[in-house]
């Protein structure tokens, strides 16, 4: 069933549109994360929903409704935002139940509720604590335990990790996805920071200049970017102008096979890192830089024709910065890319 429907809806400043009439629907229980560079109008699309920013066209329902006509508190939403915004001169439990008042509760109820929340976002106990005294990512649970008390129908995330360093996010990403699947949170989030999205979302927007530029399963979009664009802000590089024929592509590397039932004609071809293989007797090329990455090495090479490659290769007996070496490319790794 779905619980959010943005119809046709755009926002002007002065002449730019800087959400262009865009349509989404949001499920319930799902989560759904918006990605996109700044400025393509993700964060606005958030506070439209929020009740934030007023719509120059479309409408935005939630359960059905249009929430035209409804304030900012009435609408039964949550918001959570990348500074947290917690207050400094109250304690733990009192960001807390700041929440419980703003729905209304009954006093005596806030204690329960709020060790409940409390115990629910790994911080047991930590009612009487001050705001001072905690970590970013404690600041970061006890803001969405706040956004979490009023129980809302839709919880909204607007960059909620980006102030975190890298490791507390990846942990923190993996538990909120736990958590909200086990609430069955609906959640809305943006950000720009694709791997986050791709961990937390069942579905994930890409946007582009206040338009929606590709939205599917973080494996689909992964798998099947919807343009250069989509491919780029993914972080790939290997795009260039192909002419596909007979399951064959003509690119500036030379042939290249791509899979079977590839749309033919003038296209661009996106090869994966992963689908530059090592290998003897393929394209001459110099190793121009060499990154470790854990897992693997990233190399980028400049080709004897055509612009550099990304590629990528196991730990043992990867090549060194200024080595020749000669690679192919792995048909399951090639992507046509919808449009010219």
């Amino acid at each position: 069933m779905t619980l959010l429907q943005l119809e046709e809806v755009s926002v002007r400043f002065g002449e730019r549109a800087v959400v262009d009439a865009v349509d989404l629907a949001v499920a319930e229980h799902e989560i759904v994360c918006v990605l996109g560079p700044s400025g393509s109008g993700k964060s606005t699309l958030l506070r439209v929903v929020a009740g934030l920013q007023p719509v120059a066209d479309g409408r935005v329902l939630l359960g059905g409704a249009d929430q035209a006509a409804v304030p900012v508190h009435r609408r039964g939403v949550g918001l959570m935002f990348q500074d947290h915004q917690l207050f400094p001169h109250r304690d733990v439990g009192g960001n807390v139940a700041f929440g419980l008042r703003m729905r209304g509760g009954s006093k005596p109820s806030y204690g329960a509720r709020v060790a409940e929340l409390l115990e629910l976002v790994g911080l047991p106990g930590a009612q009487g604590r001050a705001v001072a005294s905690l970590s970013g990512g404690e600041q970061q649970r006890v803001a969405l335990a706040r956004a979490l008390a009023p129980s809302p129908r839709l919880l909204m995330l607007d960059e909620p990790l980006g102030q975190l360093d890298r490791g507390l996010r990846e942990r923190l990403v993996v538990e909120l996805r736990g958590l909200f699947s086990r609430l069955g949170t609906t959640v809305l989030a943006v950000t720009h920071d694709q791997g986050e999205a791709f961990a937390l979302a069942d579905r994930v927007v890409v946007m582009r200049d206040g338009r929606i530029a590709q939205a599917g399963t973080p494996l689909a979009v992964w798998e099947r970017p919807a343009s250069e664009f989509v491919a780029r802000f993914l972080g790939f590089e290997n795009v260039v102008d192909a002419v596909v024929s007979g399951g064959a592509a003509v690119t500036p590397w030379g042939k290249v096979t791509v899979p079977s039932g590839a749309p033919e004609g003038e296209r661009k071809l996106l090869i994966r890192p992963a689908g530059v293989v090592l290998s003897p007797g393929g394209l001459g090329c110099e190793v121009v830089s060499r990154t470790f990455r854990g897992t693997h090495v990233a190399l980028l090479l400049r080709p004897e024709v055509g612009p550099q490659l990304e590629a990528e290769c196991g730990l043992a007996g990867a090549p060194g910065v200024g080595d020749l070496v000669t690679v192919a490319f792995a048909p399951a790794e090639v992507v046509v890319l919808p449009g010219k």
